[in-house]
């Protein structure tokens, strides 16, 4: 039977993190998964992280406009029961804000 599991994750950096534990570790295709805003507008999430964040120098100027405009949603379709659990681990791994069977 095929369910859907997803999660809202504060970061791009957090979703990204996960959506690679999930292919490499766990041998989930990158079709099963999907990735989107929570929300209409584009965003990488409710906190800066990662390429998000200033970057050392020397570096271009400073720049202020994350999207920050709402939780990044990573949700995976699985068919076997057992991957569920798997996925699960994955999502509190890079603290996920919630995590839903759809």
């Amino acid at each position: 039977m095929s369910t859907s599991l997803s999660a809202k994750f504060d970061t791009r950096r957090e979703a990204e993190m996960t959506v690679e534990r999930l292919v490499q570790q766990f041998g989930i295709e990158r079709t099963d998964i999907f990735i989107a805003a929570d929300g209409p507008n584009n965003t990488v999430g409710v906190e800066e992280a990662g390429s998000d964040t200033e970057a050392g120098e020397p570096t271009p100027e400073d720049r202020d406009d994350a999207a920050l405009e709402g939780r990044v949603v990573v949700s995976v379709d699985i068919e076997e029961d057992g991957v569920a659990d798997e996925v699960r681990s994955a999502f509190e791994e890079f603290h996920s804000a919630d995590v839903a069977d759809d």
